[in-house]
């Protein structure tokens, strides 16, 4: 599914958000980059990596975001959700806490983000099923009845981290072609000005220059 990273069609930016600790930096990693890290210290400030997948028959720079440590601090800002077209909500199965905080999230990404954001509630930590904390069932039945997305994952052992963002970007990249066909001539929702990354492409999130983590102060 991967691409090369100067050459595609559309920039889609997601985000990741949740509790701290609940696996969101090592998600970005496991898809990204393929790496875990059993370590992972917090980082003050925002990071993102990209990668490109194909998408029916578009090239799709997926450009993911992570809170990398704000969300304890209260501190994430509007400029985190501008110009997201998807979230990923992610909560850790073994801490049920993690999980009663959903709604609060969600609240905080709805006043923030547009209200076309293709979102995704995330279970992660599923190599840990023997301290499970968090009923699929019920989590998939709160998903159901807030219209989001649902999957649950292990960035330990790649499961359903692949299907995951995969199924997002998809699910974004159909919303995009559905809107283009009832108004070819408009700008598509969230769609800006096509990138300064690559002049070819019509950017569905804010252009930011880089191929490789970094980090921001917001």
């Amino acid at each position: 599914m991967g691409a090369s990273e100067d050459d595609y069609n559309f920039v889609f930016k997601v985000v990741l958000i949740g509790e701290s600790g609940v696996g969101k930096t090592n998600l970005l990693s496991r898809f990204t980059r393929n790496e875990f890290n059993h370590d992972s210290r917090t980082t003050i400030g925002v990071e993102f990596s990209t990668r490109t997948i194909l998408v029916g028959d578009a090239l799709v720079k997926a450009q993911i975001w992570d809170t990398a440590g704000l969300e304890r601090y209260r501190a994430i800002t509007s400029a985190y959700y501008r110009g997201a077209v998807g979230a990923l909500l992610v909560f850790d199965i073994t801490k049920h806490q993690t999980y009663d905080v959903v709604e609060r999230w969600l609240k905080e990404l709805y006043d923030h983000a547009e209200a076309t954001i293709v979102v995704m509630l995330v279970g992660n930590k599923t190599d840990l099923a023997h301290s499970r904390e968090v009923p699929t069932e019920e989590a998939k039945m709160y998903a159901e009845n807030n219209g989001l997305l649902f999957l649950e994952t292990s960035a330990l052992d790649s499961t359903n981290v692949e299907l995951a963002f995969e199924t997002i970007l998809r699910d974004i990249f159909n919303k995009v072609q559905k809107q283009k066909q009832k108004s070819p001539l408009d700008n598509v929702g969230n769609t800006v000005p096509l990138s300064a990354e690559n002049p070819n492409a019509t950017s569905a999130s804010q252009p930011v220059q880089g191929k490789r983590a970094c980090c921001l102060n917001l």
